[in-house]
């Protein structure tokens, strides 16, 4: 039986044996034993289920679905089946440092709100870079919408959340679903809605505890997902977040999304929406044009070389986790 600081980890997952099975293990491997991992396949793939059945561990359940419905709704049916107080959520495709729920677990007995969400920097891992997110945590009188998402530089922003460093109660995942029809930003979609609730609050573990790999030649969701999808959750979401924060992301994430595009119209849509119904500020209007006018490819280099040199002074490089036997 588990006990009350026990957790179910949910792992979505689809055609991606080995990088499942690296993130499975990473989970096992916690100094945490008190755990359940949930795979859950999202549609038939008899390669991961193979993978899955070779892991010998009693912790380990693996629930196949019928047919494919995304992450967000394989998450849900995760959280289903979880069978302990806690829930941290890890991506196929991202790895956790060996300690992580403990410091996660420390960090939640000591939260004032009945539901903590409980998140953590993270090693954002590159082809070309390596480097610590979120660069600061939220300060004490800051509207969390504008942490997650209005920049300070032109490349990168300070604040950020992602879906492998969260842990929170399985009542508050239970309450509040993951919404399936949201392509991209997932976890900052569930977070500001669960964050509306008076009592839940975010805190954070000021260490990175997560590996989030970022191989650029593998093909993701998040990257090819239409903008119109995106833009229409935004909109829908506006109550959530304050006008600075709204303005932030619709010059920034949503126009990433549609500036290939290179329509004139797209532009002025984008544009007219964030000053109409946001607070842009001057650097969200520099944003703006260097996402038109410069290529994807380039942007990422500047901002992989720009973070890599300001990360360096302020974080040792940190040790890679001790079970690497597994080839996001």
């Amino acid at each position: 039986m588990l006990s009350t600081s026990a957790v179910s980890v949910v792992i979505p997952t689809h055609s991606r044996p080995d990088l499942v099975t690296r993130a499975v293990r990473s989970a096992l491997a916690q100094t945490v034993e008190d755990i359940d991992v949930i795979v859950v396949i999202d549609g038939p793939d008899e390669a991961t289920r193979a993978a899955l059945d070779a892991i010998a561990d009693s912790r380990l359940r693996v629930i196949e679905l019928p047919e494919r419905g995304g992450a967000p709704a394989a998450r849900n049916v995760g959280v289903g089946h979880a069978r302990a107080p806690w829930v941290a959520l890890l991506d196929d495709d991202d790895e956790w440092l060996p300690h992580k729920l403990a410091a996660q677990l420390d960090v939640a007995r000591a939260a004032s709100a009945p539901l903590p969400i409980v998140a953590s920097r993270l090693i954002n891992r590159t082809p070309r870079a390596e480097f610590v997110i979120p660069r600061r945590l939220p300060g004490p009188d800051e509207p969390l919408s504008e942490y997650f998402t209005v920049r300070r530089g032109l490349f990168h922003g300070d604040g950020f959340i992602q879906t492998s460093t969260i842990m929170a109660p399985t009542e508050l995942f239970r309450r509040v679903p993951f919404d399936p029809t949201v392509p991209r930003m997932q976890e900052l979609d569930w977070s500001l809605r669960a964050l509306s609730h008076d009592d839940v609050a975010l805190v954070f573990a000021d260490e990175p505890l997560v590996i989030w790999h970022q191989d650029e030649n593998r093909p993701r969701i998040s990257l090819h997902s239409p903008w119109q999808a995106q833009f229409e959750w935004l909109r829908r979401s506006r109550p959530l977040m304050t006008p600075r924060a709204y303005a932030a992301l619709m010059m920034s994430v949503i126009s990433s999304m549609a500036a290939p595009t290179r329509s004139g119209k797209v532009f002025g849509t984008l544009l007219r929406e964030a000053r109409r119904h946001g607070r842009p500020g001057m650097l969200d209007y520099v944003t703006f044009a260097q996402i038109w006018l410069i290529p994807p490819d380039l942007r990422r280099t500047v901002r992989d070389m720009v973070l890599k040199r300001r990360d360096r002074p302020q974080h040792a490089q940190p040790s890679r986790p001790a079970d690497r036997s597994v080839a996001s």
